[in-house]
């Protein structure tokens, strides 16, 4: 009888340690933003805690308050700071005051160009100069839609004719390759705090930081989800958010299907 207690205690304590492992506890984290330069408490700080994908921003007084684990990490944004990204620490938690601080970027002006075309205010010489956006669409007979494919040639017909013959195949390669990263898009859309923060940014650093992904893979998938490159370039973080998770739900509806 003792020998099967102490093999149950022992199985207990083995599916708890296991659980803990996999569920690291949340504690409610809080801390204070201050400009590094005069240690002025700054307001509207946004703050997204990157492994549990929740976001939140300072109050009046730079205080914040966010759920965390030991080793999540915090990333810091606001417009004319330098982001930055903290990992916390047991002594964190235990010791309160937490100072944060963001250091102000330092702008520099660069020579600008009134005429980069060399317009010369008569209307029918300067429609020749201004560049034409090279983004060339293709329409199927029998399509409502057309396909962007970036710049005339013979390969862009071929991606176009991929992308309608085959999404399923060329989704699967963009998306199979990182796909707990493409899971965390539900949880970055659902936060407001962070929706709010996308909508602000459009230097994809936020983005990159979220989904684990660089620049090169983001427009990688844009690209061949027939978004032009104007959008790609122009787009704020949450629209280039919604235009990702776009795709990959027409990627998962694809994938059903076969």
């Amino acid at each position: 009888m003792h020998r099967y207690l102490l093999l149950f205690c022992l199985l207990s304590g083995i599916s708890t340690f296991s659980q803990d492992l996999e569920e690291p506890q949340l504690k409610e984290f809080n801390a204070i933003v201050v400009n590094a330069q005069d240690e002025s408490v700054m307001e509207s700080v946004h703050i997204v805690n990157l492994n549990q994908v929740i976001g939140t921003i300072t109050n009046e007084k730079g205080e914040f308050s966010i759920d965390a684990a030991v080793n999540d990490t915090l990333y810091f944004s606001f417009l004319g700071f330098k982001s930055q990204k903290i990992r916390i620490t047991n002594d964190m938690f235990k010791f309160k005051g937490t100072k944060i601080s963001l250091t102000e970027l330092a702008y520099a002006l660069e020579e600008v160009i009134v005429k980069p075309y060399q317009l010369t205010g008569y209307l029918e010489i300067d429609v020749k100069n201004i560049p034409i956006n090279n983004g060339f669409q293709y329409s199927i007979s029998g399509l409502n839609v057309s396909y962007e494919a970036g710049n005339k040639s013979p390969s862009a017909v071929t991606k176009v004719l991929g992308a309608i013959l085959n999404p399923a195949d060329q989704l699967r390669n963009l998306f199979g390759r990182k796909p707990n990263n493409m899971r965390k898009l539900r949880k970055v859309k659902a936060d407001d705090h962070i929706r709010d923060l996308l909508a602000t940014k459009f230097d994809r650093e936020a983005l990159t930081e979220l989904l684990n992904m660089d620049k090169l893979d983001i427009e990688d998938i844009l690209n061949n989800c027939n978004y032009s490159k104007s959008f790609i370039r122009t787009a704020n973080d949450l629209q280039i958010l919604d235009a990702i998770s776009s795709c990959y739900e027409d990627f998962k509806v694809l994938n059903r299907k076969k």
